[in-house]
């Protein structure tokens, strides 16, 4: 007897066959947007189920001021990498399945604490829960950054990465579309803004597919029919993520190869080798610039030499750092002095809405 697994596949191939087949015109907009509500529909169920058949997934403690998951497929070189990048020493070995759960380090940089897991490796169909891939995937969502690692030599890896990500709707260094739907009792469908690309009968379409059929929706971003009923169901996830391609010491075509696959998916690639340590700082430094983080230091105004490290994210201002030191100060400022990259000059006096950069030293003063 099949499980439920095995009829929710055969149901979603036997939707997507009906989908192929009917044509697409004014007469048949509806019928193909309830087989695609259904097809997402049979998916999301796919997906329950197979995490259900694989127990509740890893227990992942967040700590310091940001997190990364080393995501790849076994024998990539992930904990060889982590040992490099982090405080902690992952099991390595040149077989598959070294790593059968996350093992933590801490990567130290710019006075930033950044949290590193090496994931256990993923295999194909990961997302239908083969190998643990589900609770791998599970926990690397709660990243605020993926890398990738890819072995040099199976650059075919990375597509097949996406593969798996893409099946559990999760989109890779995309733009959220801003989508605002507010369901009414009556009235129909009303579209307000329209940015998508859809046309307006595309949007009734899902809608009513997802048994939506009285609403106002505006939407401000291109999105696809996909992505569009992946969002108003609630499962789209977006993650930023770079690519650490690894072993380059055993292909002289490096850089050929990292450029094409860096240009091909948009993405910030890493040439390095984990073993011989090659390229390791540059890593580091694609890894804190996509975290979208900056480190400014804290002067205490009695002259004192001793600087406390603050971590904010791109965009700070000076009134974010004065309320993450503290609440008080934050109602009690008056200004600051500022001296480093976004200063026009040593100590400059700035106001609450002056925008920081890595590296500066900020002394708050108080209103008297």
């Amino acid at each position: 007897m099949a499980d439920k697994k095995e009829v929710l596949q055969k149901k979603i191939d036997e939707l997507q066959e009906e989908y192929s087949k009917t044509k697409d015109n004014k007469a048949t907009n509806v019928h193909i947007g309830k087989i695609r509500a259904k097809i997402a529909e049979a998916k999301k169920e796919l997906v329950a189920a197979s995490k259900k058949a694989h127990g509740k997934g890893f227990f992942v403690k967040k700590t310091g001021d940001a997190t990364v998951a080393l995501v790849g497929f076994p024998s990539a070189g992930k904990s060889s990498l982590i040992n490099v990048i982090a405080n902690t020493r992952s099991k390595t070995a040149q077989y598959a399945f070294t790593t059968t759960t996350i093992i933590p380090g801490t990567m130290l940089y710019r006075d930033a604490h950044i949290q590193v897991f090496d994931m256990p490796g993923l295999i194909e169909d990961a997302h239908l829960g083969k190998g643990g891939g589900r609770m791998v995937i599970s926990a690397a969502k709660s990243a605020d950054l993926i890398v990738f690692v890819i072995d040099i030599n199976q650059i075919q890896q990375f597509e097949k990465l996406m593969k798996e990500l893409n099946a559990l709707e999760i989109n890779i260094n995309k733009k959220k579309p801003y989508i605002q739907l507010t369901e009414q009792l009556s009235g129909g469908i009303r579209i307000e803004v329209n940015k998508s690309g859809l046309s307006e009968e595309d949007i009734k379409e899902i809608l009513a597919g997802l048994g939506t059929h009285n609403a106002i929706i505006s939407i401000w971003g291109r999105v696809t029919d996909d992505e569009l009923i992946s969002i108003l169901s609630e499962r789209a996830i977006y993650l930023r993520a770079i690519v650490a391609l690894n072993k380059i010491d055993t292909n002289s075509d490096y850089k050929k190869i990292a450029e094409a696959l860096s240009k091909a998916h948009n993405i910030e690639v890493a040439p390095i080798s984990a073993t011989n340590q090659t390229n390791i700082g540059e890593l580091k430094e694609k890894i804190y610039n996509s975290l979208g983080i900056i480190t400014v230091y804290l002067k205490p105004k009695t002259g004192e030499e001793r600087l406390m490290p603050m971590v904010l994210g791109k965009g700070a201002t000076v009134g974010d750092a004065a309320k993450k030191f503290h609440t008080a100060l934050a109602n009690e400022l008056e200004c600051a002095q500022i001296s480093g990259p976004s200063a026009k000059f040593a100590n400059q006096k700035v106001g609450a809405a002056h925008v920081l950069e890595t590296g500066d030293t900020i002394t708050f003063i108080r209103n008297k």
